[in-house]
């Protein structure tokens, strides 16, 4: 259950949420695959090659080496890719791609927490350049996203920070300190036993749709797991999630080097040293 709404003499508190399979019934950079191909952005045999990893990641049957590949893949795939191109591709079938795959009982949540005066906050492994205006759409107040080093408008191949596993719990407790949150009292949503460290570093951590070791970690430690089953159009459940509900501010909070300002790969080396970023939206 959610708590009632927050006591403001208190320290501040947010609800941090994995987007991919969490929020959205699918992994938000491969979904924009068509899109880039009609963009010339890739070729058919990319396109091929995106859904099946699509597949594979929904059918939950990916593990770390694999996942590994697909980030290898994906991080030569964008190089040269142009950002701005991206941006107005993304910005161009948002509605149509993303809008149908929100789950309803997600943009509940989101909705929820916002009345108890928590901040919202995407932290996803998908690249800035997908991520933010995702987290624009929902009305969150800031995002936690890979970054690709960026040289003369281009993506380079190269990560400049990858939001994932333990660096999800690292820009966490950087965003805690800047802003005040009492991660006590905050709450964390994944499907992924990746996001462990996240999920144990709040108060109130929640399985999403877990995939089979989250589920088991999840009883293990007697956390509640949720079933997210209906994805819909935000206009057409509660009006007040057809717009952003909070102002699109953008700001950076590094954790470790600075790095690049822009991102598109979902998918990077564990062991790369993060650089993190957080954007205020």
């Amino acid at each position: 259950m959610l708590g009632l709404v927050e006591n403001h003499s208190l320290p501040r508190t947010a609800a941090f949420f994995d987007l991919d399979k969490t929020v959205i019934a699918k992994s938000s950079t491969l979904t924009f695959s068509k899109s880039f191909y009609q963009g010339g952005l890739i070729n058919r045999r990319a396109v091929l090659r995106t859904a099946y990893a699509q597949f594979v990641f929904l059918a939950g049957g990916a593990d770390h080496d694999q996942m590994e590949r697909m980030r290898e893949y994906l991080s030569a795939l964008c190089r040269g890719w142009n950002v701005q191109q991206v941006r107005e591709i993304v910005a161009e079938t948002l509605h149509e791609l993303i809008d149908p795959i929100i789950y309803d009982e997600a943009a509940s949540l989101i909705e929820a927490h916002h009345a108890a005066g928590r901040d919202v906050v995407i932290v996803s492994t998908s690249g800035a350049e997908v991520v933010e205006p995702i987290g624009e759409l929902l009305g969150a107040d800031r995002v936690v996203a890979t970054r690709m080093v960026v040289e003369d408008g281009v993506f380079t191949g190269e990560i400049a920070y990858y939001a994932y596993g333990p660096t999800k719990a690292e820009a966490i407790k950087e965003l805690a300190e800047t802003e005040g949150y009492d991660l006590a009292r905050c709450y964390a949503y994944s499907d992924s036993a990746t996001d462990v460290p996240m999920l144990e570093s709040v108060g109130h951590p929640h399985a999403v749709n877990p995939d089979r070791a989250l589920r088991r970690e999840a009883l293990a430690r007697d956390w509640p797991v949720l079933s997210f089953t209906r994805p819909v159009q935000l206009k057409k459940r509660v009006p007040a999630l057809s717009v952003p509900s909070r102002p699109v501010l953008a700001t950076v909070v590094a954790v470790g080097a600075a790095a690049a300002t822009a991102g598109l790969v979902w998918y990077a080396s564990r062991r790369r040293s993060p650089s993190a970023r957080i954007h205020s939206i």
